[in-house]
This record gives structure tokens, C-alpha cells and sequence, in this order.
């Protein structure tokens, strides 16, 4: 995600960091230099004069422009609600570690010295390392090696087995939270409620992936891709009649506004990837493993991640 303020006068037309103008900027180089030479021949192709008016371009341009709006607006609507999801990771992960420390009794706080034997400080662990591993899955990356700290060593090879690694460290987590129960250690119905925000962090994931394995259907996207690609090489032939030697910055300012729209909507629509505008997962997973280590008086608490070249990753 690109963070950084906002900048004013020249510097918001010529920055480039955060912009979609590096990765369309063949096509629009392509498109200027056919709009060139289509206003130096005044549109003759091998003598042959090509006739267009703006008319044609005014009717499919208007349809064009509100198809690519509503097809952005979808995209964002799943980069909304990827939001959204982490949120729900980050309240319930908060929740989950207060519910673990204060509603299974111990004979003495929980804190990280006394290790994984105590169950409370094993479930905050494997708290952190769910939001790591729902993280990996949606990036199709293999698992942070740093979480072997975090779990016991047999449940970190078994996990590493499992297909849906999310999903099995729920399952342990089901179990700790039943020994917990068979021990003695927690009241029937407070257990209750620690299985519901276990319910509601795996139905957080499984959204995401839902997101993740559902995309805008091909179909529509290549239909607007090549339409908008369509309407703009051909855009200097409607306009080389009637504004001569301007068609080429005219073009140059359609085909920007279009073919961005069209690369922005690509960028959007697969919220949790490593695109420059994309969700940062990495610091949302570090705010909730600062905020669940800080629970446990970890002394090993790490620092926030901060932007590098105005991208949160």
C-alpha cells in the first residue's frame, strides 16, 4: 500500500511513485506514436483516406467510460472488504488474547518466560502465528520461518504437512481450549465465548479466501481491455480532421485516463497480493503479533514496519 502525504501543484503531476503510469506506459507510448503519424499522413493509410467522425467515438466512449467505473468500483468493493476482514483478524486476535489470559485460571498471570507448557501463552502464540499463516496462503508464499518460536516443534511439522495451514492451527487450537475444559481451568461457559472469537478469526480467513479464489470473471475484463484498447488506437483517426496537430495530446490524455482506469482496476481487484496498491498483510500481521506479545509482557516484542520508498507491504 503507497503511504505517504499527499503532494500539491507540479509535484501531483509529475509523481510517479504510487502511480499506474510505469505499467501502462508502453501502451500509451504505442498510442501516441500511432496518433503521430496518423495526424503527419492527416489520416491517409497507403493513400488510402481513413474517415471518421468524433461521433462514433462519442457514442461508444460514454458506455465505455461507466463500464470501466463499475467494474472499478467492484474491484474496490473486494478491496474494501479485504479491509474490512484484516480489521476483523486484528479486533478478534486483541479479544482472543484477553479472553486466553484472563478467563483460564492459573495460579499466576501468564507471561512469555513460562513458555509454551502454559496454555494460555500457547494460544496467544498461535494466534500470532494463524495471522501469519492467513496471510501466506492468500500470497501462495511458503511459511515465515520465524514462527517456529511460536509453536511447539511437533505442531510446527505438522502444520507444515497440512494443506490449509489456517485451518490446523484452529484445530489445535480446539484442543488446547478442550484440555483447558477437561482440566478444570475455565467455566463451560466462558469457554464458550472463547470458542466464538476462534469462530469468528477462522470465518475472517475464510473470507479472505473466499476473495482471494473468487476473481471479477474474465470475461467482463477482457471485454473492457480490449474495448478501451480498441477505442483508443483508433480515437486519432475521429479527431485528426478536426483538431489537426493537437490529436496526439488529446489521445495522449484519453488513453492515459482509460488505460489507467483499466490497469487500476487489475491492481485492486486482487487486494492481498504485493502490488505497490494492494493491502500491507506484513504490518498488519506485525501490529497484531506487537499487540499479543505486549499481552504476554514479551520482552521480544518487534518494531512496527515502516514504509520503504512510500510502500507498505
Amino acid at each position: 500500500m503507497i503511504v505517504r502525504d499527499r503532494p500539491s501543484g507540479l509535484r501531483l503531476f509529475l509523481a510517479l511513485r504510487g502511480s499506474v503510469l510505469p505499467r501502462i506506459l508502453p501502451a500509451l507510448v504505442v498510442n501516441i506514436a500511432i496518433a503521430t503519424l496518423v495526424t503527419w499522413s492527416h489520416g491517409d493509410v497507403f493513400q488510402l483516406k481513413i474517415t471518421l467522425t468524433t461521433i462514433p467515438f462519442t457514442l461508444i466512449g460514454l458506455p465505455l467510460s461507466i463500464f470501466l467505473g463499475f467494474r472499478n468500483n467492484a474491484a474496490y468493493d473486494r478491496f474494501w472488504e479485504g479491509r474490512k476482514l484484516w480489521g476483523e483478524l486484528v479486533l478478534r486476535s486483541r479479544n482472543f488474547a484477553r479472553q486466553c489470559l484472563s478467563l483460564i485460571d492459573y495460579p499466576a498471570p501468564a507471561n512469555f518466560a513460562d513458555g509454551l507448557a502454559d496454555a494460555r501463552v500457547r494460544m496467544v502464540y498461535r494466534a500470532i502465528a494463524f495471522t501469519h499463516a492467513v496471510r501466506d496462503l492468500l500470497r501462495d508464499q511458503p511459511s515465515d520461518a520465524g514462527l517456529t518460536a511460536l509453536l511447539l516443534p511437533a505442531e510446527w511439522e505438522q502444520m507444515e504437512r497440512a494443506r490449509n495451514k489456517p485451518d490446523f492451527l484452529m484445530l489445535q487450537m480446539g484442543m488446547d481450549l478442550r484440555r483447558c475444559l477437561k482440566e478444570g481451568r475455565i467455566d463451560p461457559c466462558l469457554a464458550a465465548a472463547i470458542d466464538a472469537t476462534l469462530s469468528a478469526l477462522t470465518g475472517a480467513g475464510a473470507s479472505c479466501e473466499r476473495i482471494k479464489n473468487t476473481p471479477v470473471p474474465f470475461s467482463y475484463t477482457l471485454l473492457l481491455h480490449r474495448t478501451a484498447y480498441l477505442y483508443c488506437f483508433l480515437l486519432p483517426f475521429g479527431l485528426v480532421d478536426s483538431i489537426g496537430f493537437m490529436t496526439p495530446f488529446v489521445v495522449a490524455i484519453v488513453a492515459y485516463t482509460f488505460f489507467g482506469l483499466d490497469a487500476l482496476g487489475d491492481e485492486i481487484e486482487e487486494p492481498f497480493g504485493l502490488e505497490p496498491n494492494d493491502l500491507p498483510l506484513d504490518a498488519i500481521c506485525r501490529a497484531i503479533e506487537i499487540d499479543l506479545r505486549s499481552a504476554l509482557c514479551d520482552v521480544n516484542v518487534p518494531a512496527p514496519l515502516a514504509p520503504v520508498n512510500d510502500c507498505l507491504t
